[in-house]
């Protein structure tokens, strides 16, 4: 029995991950038919289901920052996930990333020291599974791979590392936890807040989220 999540239904071997159980509603209703919760432990909300064209796909939040994220990667292993995508939100470090963009992360460096549990020292940088990041990359049309920075505390006043797009708390443990467990995982991040502070307002960001989750779930399916 997984040490956090309580399944009440089965889980499926991909899932998109999510730090928001808000997010992972909204996602589940707009990506599943007759969506099924599979966890309400801890608040960690997740549902299994089918995709309208008849994949199977988990949709499961993770909560907030990297310790969560991969303990919770830790509990979905034990449950058979072996393929995911996080779909999560970031901060604009460049000034020409707006809130509202999408970004495919090509590499994520640890920041923070949450990473060093699972083998990252701070400083290194961490990549996602090779094959879902060229499918994320080839979906979403519209730029390339980014390199973003993950830290323990919100980013807002962090001073990141050179040549990072943007930044978040949580992409650099998840990956690295991915990768001792042997899980296939991929990040697609929306940039919720400037460089200059600028947040993104609700409907908009609820529009990034649907848009990023569709994407991921059609990498995720054969």
């Amino acid at each position: 029995m997984p040490s956090r999540l309580r399944p009440t239904n089965s889980y499926t071997a991909e899932a998109i991950l999510v730090g928001d159980p808000g997010r992972a509603l909204l996602l589940a209703q707009e990506l599943l038919d007759q969506p099924k919760m599979c966890n309400h432990a801890r608040g960690l909300w997740g549902y299994s289901g089918r995709t309208p064209a008849g994949h199977p796909l988990t949709i499961q939040s993770t909560g907030m920052g990297g310790p969560s994220a991969a303990l919770v990667l830790g509990d979905l292993a034990e449950l058979g996930v072996r393929r995911a995508v996080r779909v999560g939100t970031c901060v604009a470090v460049e000034e020409a990333t707006e809130p509202g963009d999408l970004l495919v992360v090509g590499a994520a460096v640890a920041a923070g020291g949450s990473a060093t549990a699972h083998g990252v020292a701070a400083g290194e940088a961490v990549a996602p599974d090779e094959a879902l990041t060229r499918r994320l990359e080839a979906e979403l049309g519209d730029g390339g791979v980014a390199t973003i920075a993950s830290f323990d505390a919100h980013p807002d006043g962090q001073v990141a590392p050179p040549g990072v797009s943007a930044a978040d708390m949580q992409t650099a443990p998840l990956l690295a936890r991915a990768a001792a467990l042997g899980i296939e995982v991929g990040a697609l991040l929306i940039v919720a807040e400037s460089s200059a502070g600028r947040h993104i307002e609700s409907e908009e960001l609820e529009r990034a989220e649907k848009r990023a989750g569709l994407l991921a779930s059609t990498v995720l399916s054969p």
